[in-house]
């Protein structure tokens, strides 16, 4: 177990050295950041002295090398658009991007398992094949048309539920949080469920077509050989079964909705990290761009870490072939 979690750690670590070189060289070559922080009249020798500052004109080894150093430390300067630190901007909106994120996959997690069981025990139920043809319109559509939809519907039409905002929040230390307000709740509502229906609809047919398929194998025969209860069978024996790839599709698709929550919240004003990128984009503001990608790359190697551990704990085939690797 601890060989396997070093080996892992450092693949993870490859990885984010890899994901860094990328964001450093992608974001280095989309303009000169200096011609969008001064003026048509500034004298050059202004110029020349904020190039030094920023440290813009150095080769590029040098500038890679101190942008690793300083991303190790979380460091990733000042803005070019707000000359705000970046590390703090960063932290100021990931709170609201986390917890949508969250409400998103307890959403898509707590809908789409139960109705790809159902699916997978009865798929020729008539309650099935309309859950089947849900799941193609959630796959189908667009995230920014379900958010304009769902927005027409329940903002404007029936004036339930916010159509912009976070509602108000209350601080936690460092953290900020609308889990403890009303309005916070009513405000995440819309957005979550624009950002969880894709991941509701695949988890649900994942689910639908593994239990269809662990349904044929020939322990579930032997179980019913035995004189085991169907609710034993189903829930005993095939829905563990199929969880194990369902473990780790979920923690993919954590990292996805956190990474691509962009349209998300640019539809429904939510401010969170994804609209603050895609203001950085528009500024070509390269700080903010480079640390919200390496930080997208490390929330994707701490979840396929987990993964991977719960996929070690929860497939017993892996733990033997572990121990006799451990063995050899």
């Amino acid at each position: 177990m601890i060989a396997f979690i070093v080996r892992r750690l450092v693949q993870a670590a490859l990885v984010m050295l890899a994901v860094a070189f990328i964001a450093f060289a992608m974001f280095n070559f989309v303009g000169d950041p200096v011609i969008n922080m001064v003026g048509q009249d500034t004298p050059v020798d202004e110029i020349l002295e904020l190039r030094k500052t920023l440290g813009v004109d150095d080769p590029m080894p040098v500038r890679f090398g101190r942008f690793v150093v300083n991303a190790v430390q979380g460091k990733f300067g000042l803005s070019y658009r707000t000359t705000e630190p970046v590390a703090r901007m960063i932290t100021d909106r990931l709170p609201a991007t986390l917890e949508l994120s969250f409400v998103a996959i307890i959403i898509a997690l707590a809908v789409g398992i139960p109705m790809g069981v159902f699916s997978g025990l009865y798929p020729q139920h008539w309650l099935s094949r309309g859950m089947m043809t849900v799941s193609l319109v959630g796959i189908s559509l667009p995230t920014f048309l379900i958010g304009i939809l769902l927005i027409l519907i329940f903002a404007v039409m029936l004036g339930w539920l916010p159509s912009f905002g976070r509602g108000d929040v209350v601080k936690l230390g460092f953290w900020s949080t609308g889990f403890l307000t009303v309005s916070g709740w009513k405000a995440v509502i819309l957005p979550a469920i624009t950002l969880g229906l894709f991941q509701m609809t695949l988890i649900m047919r994942l689910v639908r077509s593994e239990m269809l398929e662990v349904l044929r194998t020939d322990y579930i025969k032997f179980a019913r050989a035995r004189g085991l209860t169907n609710r034993a069978v189903h829930f005993g024996h095939a829905l563990k079964n199929t969880l194990v790839p369902v473990i780790t599709i979920t923690g993919l698709q954590l990292g996805s909705i956190i990474a691509f929550a962009i349209i998300t919240e640019t539809v429904f004003s939510w401010p969170g990290v994804g609209l603050l990128f895609l203001q950085s984009v528009q500024a070509v503001d390269i700080p903010v761009m480079s640390a919200y990608l390496v930080m997208i790359g490390l929330l994707f190697v701490l979840i396929n870490l987990a993964v991977d551990i719960l996929y070690f704990v929860v497939d017993p085939r892996l733990r033997s072939q572990g121990a006799k690797a451990g063995a050899k």
